[in-house]
């Protein structure tokens, strides 16, 4: 469940009239946060972006699942389901989710993998 002021600061983004992902970028930011605190672990910068997305999803930012080329269809499918149904996580698959995260590393958002993760991206993305 996303914090309250997580959810207001992405509805005055949408509000102001910026686009949905940067609407998202809290929730993101947000996910960075819990890992950092030590609330639960990522196995990568990736699933911890991932993991925000979705929260943004469900909580009602009309983000579009990935694009073909972008993501895998494991990955595409839950995307476009999120967008649409508002219903909530079952208790049991959402504590087995969560005992599954706290085992893992909390290295991974640290500020040299994240800047890792982005020059990777950066060089990924085709040349303009």
């Amino acid at each position: 469940m996303p914090e309250k002021t997580t959810v207001e600061k992405a509805r005055a983004d949408l509000r102001a009239g910026k686009s949905p992902t940067t609407a998202a970028g809290e929730f993101v930011h947000e996910e960075i946060e819990h890992v950092r605190e030590g609330k639960h672990g990522a196995r990568s910068p990736e699933q911890a972006i991932a993991i925000g997305l979705s929260k943004a999803r469900r909580a009602g930012i009309p983000l579009k699942p990935p694009k073909k080329g972008r993501a895998k269809k494991s990955t595409r499918r839950p995307a476009r389901t999120a967008s649409r149904k508002r219903s909530t996580t079952s208790r049991k698959r959402s504590t087995a989710s969560r005992r599954r995260l706290k085992r893992e590393p909390k290295s991974t958002v640290s500020k040299s993998a994240l800047s890792r993760h982005a020059k990777r991206v950066a060089r990924r993305r085709k040349k303009s």
